[in-house]
């Protein structure tokens, strides 16, 4: 199914809010997507960084308020 959006005329935090719903859609019927072989050796590395405690987190709230910030 094609969905046309209008991006053009969508604010910043508009077309955020839209990527937020699409992840959250994908996230819970995203079965039989392949991923790249990138995302796997990308997450190894963070999890090697997470084991040997070298690794930062930011609160995603906090980061998407970041982003706000600085898109509009």
């Amino acid at each position: 199914m094609a969905t046309n959006l209008p991006f053009d005329e969508m604010s910043a935090e508009d077309k955020i809010h839209t990527m937020e719903l699409l992840w959250d859609g994908l996230c819970k019927k995203g079965g039989g997507v392949i991923l790249p072989a990138w995302h796997g050796e990308i997450l190894a590395e963070r999890e090697s960084m997470h084991k040997a405690g070298t690794d930062e987190f930011e609160d995603w709230n906090v980061a998407k308020g970041k982003i706000r910030n600085q898109t509009s």
